[in-house]
C-alpha cells in the first residue's frame, strides 16, 4: 500500500466560475488559477502523485504552459490516473476535505463524489468528500479563499 497527501488553496475572485471536484457550484465568486482552479481536484491529484512518488501537479502541469490555461482539472486528473496505472498502481480510496466559509457545499457533495469517482474509474464508495468551515477565522473564514486537503491510498495492480 502507498499513501499520499495533497493540499491546495486558491483565492476567490469575481468573474470566475466556482468548480469543485468537476462540479460547478452556484456562487458569486470563483477560484483564481491558471486552469479552472478546482482546488479539490488539485489536492486529489497531488495526493495520488505523492502516493506513487511521481512529483506534484506543478511538475506535470506547469502554470507557465499555455496548454493548461483554463483547462478542466478533471482532464488533468484522468491523465494522472493513467500515469499511475502505467506505474503499476490502482487507487484504493480517496479521502478529502474542502475548507470554505461560503458557499455551503453539502448540496453538492454527492454529485462531486460521483463526478470524481467516474473520472478516477473507482466506485463512489471509494471516495469521500467532506466540507467544513474555519469558523470565520483566517483568509478562508473571511471568504477570500478555499482550501482542500486529500489523502490517497494506492495498491499494486
Amino acid at each position: 500500500m502507498r499513501v499520499g497527501i495533497g493540499y491546495d488553496v486558491h483565492r476567490l475572485v469575481s468573474n470566475r466560475k466556482l468548480i469543485l471536484g468537476g462540479v460547478e457550484v452556484s456562487y458569486h465568486l470563483g477560484l483564481l488559477g491558471h486552469s479552472d482552479a478546482d482546488v479539490l481536484t488539485h489536492a486529489i491529484i497531488d495526493a495520488i502523485l505523492g502516493a506513487a512518488a511521481l512529483g506534484d501537479i506543478g511538475t506535470h502541469f506547469p502554470d507557465t504552459d499555455a496548454r493548461y490555461e483554463g483547462v478542466d482539472s478533471l482532464v488533468l486528473l484522468r491523465d494522472i490516473v493513467e500515469k499511475v496505472r502505467l506505474q503499476g498502481y490502482r487507487i484504493e480510496n480517496i479521502d478529502s476535505t474542502v475548507i470554505a466559509q461560503r458557499p455551503k457545499l453539502a448540496p453538492y457533495i454527492l454529485e462531486i463524489r460521483a463526478r470524481l469517482a467516474e473520472t478516477l474509474d473507482i466506485a463512489v464508495a471509494q471516495i469521500n468528500v467532506k466540507a467544513t468551515t474555519t469558523e470565520e477565522l483566517g483568509v478562508v473564514g473571511e471568504g477570500k479563499a478555499i482550501v482542500a486537503h486529500a489523502v490517497a491510498c494506492l495498491s499494486r495492480l
